[in-house]
């Protein structure tokens, strides 16, 4: 039985697979500590480039040094799709954008609400589906979840997303080889590019098709002001990086990075801290080193 079989039409019955006495185990505590953690979270809200904000909904310390034994030990040698480069390992959004440089046609797409459209049921079908019995698979949902979905802030949340979705990336790869197009995926963020001239027609013909598999999987889209499509004589950007002829920060951000560099070493005041520019010349490195792999 191939992966996908085994992932999305297990047969299982309900006490076979992985008890909560191995799960504990795994863990390193006792299966009766591990049924007594009662999730809560801290509600908090940020705000988003984008205008407005995002809520988070942070694990309180004893669960969320949970979730993180859950990640090493239970999920960090699963494998997501490769065609997925948000929260993996090796990935960035750096080899997020490099399938896409020089194309003719950018096509970029959102998931609404991602994390809290990837249901509790769903993440219980895949435990069941890995390996885990029906009360394993229960108490591992109850952990890593929040009323009824992945709750935005908890550790375990990107990979689970990712490692849920095998599927839908499946689709949207094959959607994108009938196309020859390139796919990937990063976090909610969906970008498909085109090597040929397609015209409306065909890039209408990919958004309405990742429109429907999105929601056969329980997304929706976003089809007005998160939806992009880019031609070679505009100004292509994936994830953040301008893909044209090569991954580059935009071009108005390295004017700016040289600027706040030069301040710097003249020792004029800058608008951000000296932590804050390490960060901008350690993302600038890693776009450099990175688009040359």
């Amino acid at each position: 039985m191939g992966f996908l079989s085994r992932l999305f039409g297990s047969s299982k019955g309900p006490s076979s697979g992985h008890t909560v006495d191995e799960l504990a185990r795994r863990l390193g505590i006792t299966s009766d500590a591990l049924r007594a953690v009662r999730p809560q979270y801290t509600r908090f809200n940020i705000p988003k480039r984008s205008g407005g904000t995002r809520e988070i909904l942070a694990p309180v310390p004893e669960l969320k040094k949970l979730q993180r034994q859950l990640l090493r030990r239970v999920l960090a040698k699963l494998k997501a799709h490769p065609n997925v480069t948000g929260f993996e390992r090796n990935f960035s959004i750096v080899s997020n954008a490099v399938p896409h440089v020089d194309k003719e046609i950018v096509i970029h797409l959102d998931l609404k609400d991602f994390f809290t459209s990837t249901t509790a049921k769903r993440i219980e079908q895949f435990f069941r589906a890995i390996g885990w019995n029906s009360d394993a698979a229960e108490l591992l949902t109850e952990l890593v979840t929040y009323k009824g979905s992945l709750p935005q802030g908890a550790p375990t949340s990107p990979r689970l997303s990712n490692l849920v979705n095998f599927k839908m990336d499946t689709r949207l790869t094959a959607l994108a080889e009938k196309f020859d197009a390139d796919y990937t995926r990063y976090a909610d963020d969906l970008t498909f590019s085109l090597n040929r001239v397609a015209g409306e027609v065909r890039a209408n013909e990919i958004i309405h098709a990742v429109k429907e598999i999105a929601r056969d999987e329980g997304y929706a889209l976003h089809m007005h002001k998160k939806l992009r499509i880019s031609r070679k004589h505009d100004r292509q950007i994936v994830t953040g990086l301008v893909v044209n002829k090569k991954v580059n920060l935009p071009r108005s951000r390295r004017r700016w990075l040289r600027a706040v560099e030069h301040h710097a070493k003249t020792g004029k005041q800058t608008t951000i801290t000296p932590q804050q520019l390490e960060g901008w010349r350690s993302l600038a490195a890693m776009v450099d080193a990175q688009r040359k792999i």
